[in-house]
């Protein structure tokens, strides 16, 4: 029975004792509970009932013992528990539901039935549909973890970031979709890096971090969900040369990003909604709307900041703040792959052609890069970097290559004999 059903009882129960307890009736209690028995009620079900004396005066030294909700109802003890079900049986319904998750009562009604481990006519299928209903019910809670609002001490510590479909737009009239890519500091709630784009892939991911680590140091923890993205190997090598940890909360967990997915609502319902999308003929036209958004946000006083803002709080621990050089930074965010080289010291990225060392003919290399393929290195043992180039067929068709003398060889070996 539910707790709004065990106090509609006991306020039942209360409305026929309380001109005794009020004082308002004038006799004894023993002509009281007689009167009161003669009375017709309308119970919690809308049913009209007549009440034994004993009854009465029951409800009443209850009352007087352990006040109003003592007058509520006391749950079985056998509750959620059937009583015509033996333990054999409710052995072999667990049977099935264990190795059938999904198997439907009805079925399992019909198989026991069928081999004779029921009767239909002592076991209703109501009956064993209410122990599969609790079965479930209580194996759904089992899977509940216990949740607690938590809060960061330092700023830097976590980074959470996350993906959410933004705004519609029309460029040169094709209707396009926008993605909005955004990461938040725990502690301070900042947005430290947020850009839109067309496509939600790592690359722009990377992008929006990049420019979060200049701005604002690295942080020690980075907050992702298990999307395609975040799960990259190219996000996990980023990572460990920023020198960051990155956790992936489990699947079906929204709460354990709650501040990012929060602050995402608040996007919608304080930017997205009082935008009018035909005002917008480009992604870069909604990338100023936005920025100046974040910007405001971050500005402006927070509940949960005891009135600070984010980037007040965040500036505060500005000794928490580590930044890298530019050079390091150009050489953290960089794509890494594996090509084979030619026999002709070729390797392809993207159908484009580039000529390595001879040395490396035949070879397996590791490569790091630009997204936009800009700049293109070789790694060697030491972790050093050496710039690669386009292959230029028409410079190589004039490079002068070393040539065997195979007349002077021969002469050689006629004069050794």
């Amino acid at each position: 029975m539910k707790d709004a059903e065990k106090e509609k009882i006991a306020l039942f129960r209360y409305s026929i004792i309380a001109p005794l307890i009020t004082g308002s009736y004038e006799g004894t209690n023993h002509s009281f509970y007689y009167a009161a028995s003669e009375k017709t009620y309308e119970n919690t079900k809308g049913e009209e009932v007549k009440l034994h004396p004993y009854t009465i005066y029951r409800w009443y030294r209850i009352y007087q013992e352990k006040g109003f909700d003592g007058l509520k109802p006391k749950g079985r003890s056998d509750e959620r528990k059937s009583r015509k079900l033996d333990e054999e049986t409710c052995k072999q319904i667990i049977y099935y539901l264990k190795e059938y998750p999904r198997i439907p009562a009805t079925v399992i009604y019909q198989k026991l039935n069928d081999s004779g481990t029921i009767d239909h006519k002592q076991i209703s299928y109501s009956t064993l549909r209410r122990f599969v209903s609790a079965y479930r019910e209580n194996r759904k809670n089992e899977g509940i973890k216990e949740m607690r609002r938590y809060e960061l001490e330092h700023i830097n510590e976590v980074w959470c970031g996350d993906s959410s479909v933004g705004p519609y737009i029309r460029v040169d009239g094709k209707k396009m979709k926008t993605y909005i890519i955004a990461l938040i500091d725990d502690a301070s709630r900042m947005i430290v890096g947020i850009d839109i784009f067309f496509n939600d892939n790592f690359v722009n991911l990377m992008s929006v971090l990049r420019s979060a680590v200049i701005r604002y140091g690295k942080p020690k923890v980075l907050n992702f969900d298990n999307g395609s993205n975040y799960r990259s190997n190219q996000m996990v090598l980023l990572a460990a040369r920023m020198g960051s940890v990155i956790n992936y909360n489990p699947i079906h967990t929204p709460t354990s990003k709650a501040k990012i997915e929060r602050w995402f609502r608040t996007l919608k319902d304080h930017w997205m909604a009082c935008l009018n999308y035909s005002d917008f003929h480009s992604l870069e036209e909604l990338r100023i709307s936005l920025s100046r958004y974040v910007q405001e946000y971050n500005s402006k006083s927070h509940l949960a900041l005891n009135g600070k803002s984010p980037c007040d709080r965040f500036f505060q621990e500005s000794e928490m703040i580590y930044r890298f050089s530019k050079e390091r930074i150009d050489q953290i965010f960089l794509l890494e792959l594996e090509r084979r080289v030619s026999a002709d010291c070729v390797i392809v990225i993207d159908n484009k052609e580039y000529e390595v060392d001879a040395a490396y003919a035949g070879r397996k290399l590791l490569l790091r890069y630009t997204p936009d393929l800009s700049a293109i290195y070789t790694v060697d043992e030491n972790e050093k970097l050496k710039p690669i180039k386009l292959l230029n067929r028409h410079a190589n068709a004039h490079f002068r290559r070393s040539r065997v003398m195979i007349s002077k060889i021969t002469e050689q070996e006629d004069e050794e004999e």
